[in-house]
């Protein structure tokens, strides 16, 4: 059986359009509710180990509020306040105390660039990804939800509460 030199050219284009297919594209790991969850939880044992309440929001990576959970006593403004550090933390993929002491250090165009840039933002990383964050705002003290939101970020380190 012989092949035409068109049949040849049809192959070869459809096997280059399949592996330009194959690389344009990767898997990735995302938070699931589960996940979301866990980190809520691991940040509201420490909040009440403090014997505090606070708000703590949980986002995906696109900064989607997922869950959020509020431990009285705590003020009715803080949910909004820790979904937005929660967003601020995924969206620029770092804490948001680095925005905060950019802002103090006196970079203030950044409070136009985002609306929480407060100490109590984490990003949630599992295997070098970052997959949402956590935001928290109503503890004791800024210096609390920090502590709060850490507690709760490292919840999924080494864990499987995220789907591929």
């Amino acid at each position: 059986m012989r092949l035409s030199a068109t049949t040849l050219a049809t192959a070869a284009l459809l096997l280059a359009a399949s592996r330009a297919h194959a690389q344009s594209t990767d898997t990735k790991t995302t938070l699931t509710l589960d996940g979301a969850k866990a980190v809520a939880a691991a940040a509201a044992a420490e909040a009440k180990q403090g014997n505090e309440g606070a708000s703590i929001a949980i986002v995906d990576d696109g900064g989607n509020l997922m869950y959020l959970e509020r431990l009285q006593p705590t003020f009715p403004m803080g949910a909004t306040i820790s979904t937005e550090k929660a967003r601020t933390a995924a969206l620029f993929q770092r804490p948001t105390k680095i925005l905060e002491d950019a802002i103090v250090g006196g970079r203030t165009p950044l409070l136009n660039v985002w609306s929480a840039p407060l100490n109590g933002g984490e990003p949630i990383v599992v295997n070098g990804q970052v997959i949402g964050a956590i935001g928290v705002s109503g503890a004791s003290s800024a210096a609390r939800d920090a502590v709060i939101a850490l507690a709760g970020a490292a919840a999924l380190a080494g864990k499987t509460s995220a789907a591929k």
